[in-house]
C-alpha cells in the first residue's frame, strides 16, 4: 500500500512516478497561430512620408513566454497577458511632444492617448509590451518576446 501525498506535496508529485514537473522550464505561446488583435491609431511625428499623418492599424500580436511551471500548472495566465495588450486596444499612441496631445486634451479625449517616450513604431511597441508583461507576470517567468505585426508586410519584435 502506498502513502498518499498531502495537499501541499500533491502538486510536486508526478503522476507517472517520475520527476516532479512543477518548476520545469517551459514555453508558452499566446497568439502564435491566432494572433491577439488590437485596433490602435498612431503617427510618426518625425517621419517624412505617409506615416506622419494620423492613421491606424489592426495590429496582430504574438507573445512567447519562457518560465518555470507554477503550482497552477502553467507559466502564466493567458488572461494576464491579453489584459496587458488590451490596454492599447482602441487607443492612440503618440510620441511625447506631439501637438496631437493638446488636441486630444482639448477635445476631451486625453484618456484615449498613450504617450510614449519614443516613436510608436511596431518595434518600439514590441519592446514596451515586453517590459509591461515582464512586470505584470510572475517571477517564475524568465523571458518574454513580443512580435507586433502592423501589416502583413511589416512586423517588429523580440527574438522568437
Amino acid at each position: 500500500m502506498t502513502e498518499r501525498a498531502g495537499s501541499a506535496d500533491r502538486a510536486a508529485v508526478a503522476t507517472d512516478g517520475g520527476e516532479p514537473v512543477i518548476g520545469t522550464e517551459r514555453v508558452l505561446h499566446v497568439g502564435r497561430d491566432r494572433p491577439i488583435r488590437i485596433s490602435t491609431g498612431h503617427r510618426l511625428l518625425h517621419h517624412d512620408g505617409k506615416c506622419s499623418r494620423p492613421h491606424g492599424h489592426n495590429y496582430e500580436i504574438s507573445v512567447r513566454v519562457t518560465g518555470d511551471l507554477t503550482e497552477e500548472g502553467w507559466i502564466a495566465d493567458k488572461g494576464d497577458i491579453t489584459a496587458v495588450i488590451d490596454e492599447w486596444d482602441h487607443m492612440f499612441l503618440v510620441e511625447a511632444g506631439d501637438p496631437l496631445i493638446d488636441a486630444f486634451e482639448a477635445a476631451g479625449d486625453a484618456d484615449a492617448l498613450v504617450v510614449l517616450e519614443q516613436p510608436p513604431t511596431a518595434e518600439v511597441m514590441s519592446v514596451l509590451l515586453e517590459r509591461k508583461l515582464e512586470s505584470a507576470l510572475p517571477d517564475t517567468v524568465s523571458h518574454v518576446a513580443v512580435q507586433v505585426n502592423e501589416t502583413s508586410e511589416l512586423c517588429g519584435g523580440g527574438r522568437f
